[in-house]
């Protein structure tokens, strides 16, 4: 070993010190220090200075003579002085100031209490060397050698996992040598507590940080080194002395591994242990529904670790803490209020969870949003409580408050209603009602439509296919073009257009915000989906303006009136859908003839009133929130926010099905009408979409051309050409 030098540079010093200290020999000290009799008086007591040969001959010193260790005599002096210069063990071991496994205590002490501390370990003249097997310093033997000083530490390091491991003779088990020889015993004047617990990860690691101990014992490997990045790892290398280390959540020489009911780090210790440094919210906690549930017994209740994690704790601001702000809901909170097999043994609600994903709350976190409300911004953190205890933050009477931290203002009304909204008759019955309505309304409205331009396509497409092969004759017509939207109504009709698409993206947005097409959207940037609420509002406001707009047009110009009156609905339009159904049905051959406007368009145009009047009523409710859920109260808040919703898929669809069908997909207008672009449609179109009209635009001309003007198809007004 690199502890001691080697036997042939010890006998060169023993022989320097015999030459130039005319030093006895052996033999000559044991004349006196042989007799178990002879004493000396030390401090007023008489020590005996017995020197056993039998323990000479047996120490690893023992080539030496007795004055190369004891020095500062006269030779000649039979008895010699009383006092004579400290045994100065670094004088021969050197070497043991930078290899010993304690060589900065040994720095650090240095001098006399040098010397003393080796013999403390090492012995006097019974010196053993470490390299002999079975001597006090052999593995088998160190953590007894240890014991005779510190035996409380020994009792403790017994019974610990490690010390279990030792007694088992396992041969990665850690003895007192394995952790203590780098020196992080006690905190020393060199090393200050942010050293020290640095200095004792680093020796934790050094095992469980290997792939060898980890696979025989566990945990991972990776799991161990996860602390490195936790906030208390971070916290600890940024200089917090405060911050936990192994140790603190371990102990130390009575670490036991979490199976055992006395370690530190066993579920039914942890909020005691995470008490030692966040002693106010393990109060809290304590006080609460989950922590009086663990102390009660309730080992299914929640502890520390349950929540923030073991090793890999992360601060809550980080984005990937399970108790972020986005996380909390969906990584720790579910873990046990969505659980079936909870929710029954406890009586649980297990709606909670996805009733709070289908909220505006839960949709608008899931979708990225960053100050929207999770569980934890109601139900408050550690300090959680039944509704019915009147401390919880979501007590009836306390719900005010609450709900003020968002939204200020919020009165008692905002309670009136329920906060997790289950749809069923039983639960919630108006919402119920109002769902189930509309379901069956979309069912039995868009289904309709659908079957209507189904049989359509089917009788336009087969006509056409005829026509193509020449089975059927077509009328010869003629290349006039006619005005079907005049730009102001182009406009408008593109201003309606645009924010409706945008609202019905933005809208389904919020509603499905893992649905595929919207995940390219959102990778977008972090804040699409503050943009998005915000693209969703001015969208809103674009579609009101338009139709405030459309209201004046329709009442104060001369072709905005008669465009109105043309979309009145009257009897003759239901005559002309039963007509349409039984041609497309082969039950007739007569084709109905349209005018301006068909039930078709009529349909879509009133429908589209309808659906703004509803969807801004709605919308505007769902956009002030604060104040109409003061004025309204949360339940009809909800039947508004339900009717949105519902009305959005029914308008959604009909522009689907039945406007994009006949502008885009009519076997007629294929690939599209472009009336809204160009503001004018073809004879053809005319003939086929709009004869009633047609005639009526030929007869106006014939008589124009009579009385000598001719109104061009496209509304411009020309002179009769001269008669040749």
């Amino acid at each position: 070993m690199n502890y001691f030098i080697k036997t042939s540079s010890l006998f060169f010093i023993s022989t320097f010190f015999s030459l130039t200290l005319h030093a006895q020999s052996k033999e000559d000290c044991l004349t006196c220090h042989s007799d178990s009799t002879l004493t000396m008086e030390r401090k007023g007591k008489q020590v005996s200075i017995f020197v056993s040969d039998s323990i000479l001959s047996h120490s690893a010193h023992k080539k030496l003579v007795c004055v190369a260790c004891h020095t500062g005599f006269n030779p000649d002096d039979i008895p010699h002085k009383e006092h004579i210069t400290p045994v100065q063990c670094l004088v021969c071991h050197q070497n043991a100031q930078t290899k010993h496994p304690f060589h900065k205590t040994i720095l650090a002490q240095g001098g006399s209490d040098a010397g003393k501390m080796c013999k403390d370990c090492h012995g006097t003249h019974d010196v053993q060397s470490p390299k002999a097997a079975g001597t006090k310093f052999s593995p088998s033997h160190i953590v007894e050698s240890c014991g005779t000083c510190h035996g409380n530490e020994k009792d403790h390091y017994l019974q610990s996992a490690h010390g279990q491991a030792y007694t088992a003779r396992n041969q990665n088990a850690p003895t007192c040598i394995s952790c203590h020889s780098r020196n992080i015993t006690t905190v020393t004047a060199g090393m200050d507590s942010v050293q020290l617990k640095i200095a004792q990860e680093q020796v934790c690691v050094s095992c469980h940080g290997t792939s060898k101990v980890s696979s025989e014992i566990g945990p991972t490997k990776n799991f161990v080194m996860s602390y490195e990045a936790s906030v208390h790892g971070q916290a600890l290398k940024n200089g917090n002395g405060k911050a936990a280390n192994c140790v603190d959540c371990h102990g130390n020489h009575d670490m036991r591994k979490g199976t055992d009911p006395k370690s530190l780090v066993n579920r039914l210790n942890i909020p005691n242990t995470c008490a030692k440094c966040h002693g106010t919210i393990a109060a809290e906690y304590k006080a609460s529904i989950h922590g009086t549930a663990f102390s009660n017994g309730n080992k299914d209740a929640p502890v520390c670790t349950d929540c923030h994690g073991e090793h890999n704790i992360l601060n809550p601001a980080n984005p990937k803490a399970p108790t972020s702000h986005a996380n909390v809901s969906q990584q720790v909170c579910s873990k046990c209020h969505s659980s079936v097999a909870l929710s029954t043994k406890y009586g649980l609600n297990p709606n909670r969870l996805s009733t709070f994903k289908d909220s505006y709350h839960g949709l608008a976190l899931e979708g990225g949003a960053t100050t929207v409300a999770n569980c934890a911004s109601c139900h408050t953190a550690h300090n959680i409580y039944p509704s019915s205890d009147p401390r919880s933050s979501v007590n009836k009477n306390n719900l005010a408050k609450t709900c003020g931290k968002c939204h200020p203002g919020a009165n008692a009304k905002f309670a009136e209603g329920p906060v997790h909204v289950v749809v069923t008759e039983k639960q919630n019955p108006l919402l119920y009602y109002v769902a189930t309505t509309y379901i069956v309304l979309i069912i039995v409205t868009i289904g309709g439509m659908f079957l209507h331009n189904v049989f359509d396509f089917v009788k336009k497409a087969k006509r056409k296919l005829l026509m193509r092969r020449g089975h059927l004759s077509e009328e010869e017509l003629g290349h006039s073009l006619y005005v079907r939207m005049t730009l102001s109504e182009r406009v408008q009709h593109g201003s309606l257009a645009l924010s409706f698409i945008k609202l019905v993206i933005t809208g389904f947005m919020l509603k499905f915000p893992d649905a595929w097409w919207v995940a390219p959207i959102r990778s977008i940037s972090p804040a699409v989906f503050e943009i998005r609420s915000l693209l969703h509002r001015i969208a809103g406001v674009i579609l009101i303006g338009a139709s405030v707009y459309h209201i004046y047009y329709i009442s104060f110009t001369e072709r905005g009136r008669k465009l109105f009156v043309d979309l009145l609905p009257g009897i003759h339009d239901l005559h002309d859908a039963i007509a349409v159904a039984k041609y497309n049905l082969g039950i007739s051959t007569v084709k109905p003839r349209f005018d301006r406007f068909s039930y078709i368009e009529k349909s879509e145009y009133w429908a589209l009133v309808w659906g703004t009047i509803i969807m801004g009523l709605t919308g505007s409710i769902m956009w002030f929130d604060n104040t109409s859920l003061g004025l309204i109260g949360k339940l009809w808040f909800d039947v508004a926010r339900t009717v949105h919703y519902y009305e959005a898929w029914l308008a959604t669809l009909a522009i689907i099905i039945w406007h994009f069908y006949f502008v885009i997909f009519n076997p007629d207008v294929y690939p599209m009408n472009l009336a809204w672009w160009k503001g004018t449609i073809t004879e053809e179109e005319m003939h086929e979409e709009h004869p009633l009209e047609l005639e009526r635009i030929k007869q106006r001309e014939l008589l124009e051309s009579a009385i000598g003007t001719v109104e061009n198809p496209v509304g411009e007004k020309r002179k009769k050409p001269a008669a040749k």
